[in-house]
């Protein structure tokens, strides 16, 4: 898998969900990975870098796919 657009892509959606306020932006990240993401996908973010993630999309990734 491409962890940069992986990266891109999760960024992308917790951006357009940031206006909500950050608990909730991570919760719904969170949850469009979860239920929109191929498992191959969460396993690449699992297991790849995540330094280029921002911080809502992190929170997300992390309760999302650990």
């Amino acid at each position: 898998m491409d962890i940069p657009a992986l990266t891109t892509m999760a960024n992308q959606i917790a951006r357009n969900l940031a206006a909500q306020g950050e608990a909730a932006a991570v919760a719904q990240t969170a949850q469009h990975i979860s239920d929109y993401w191929d498992p191959r996908m969460k396993a690449a973010l699992r297991d790849g870098d995540r330094s280029g993630l921002s911080a809502i999309a992190r929170a997300a990734v992390d309760r999302a796919v650990d």
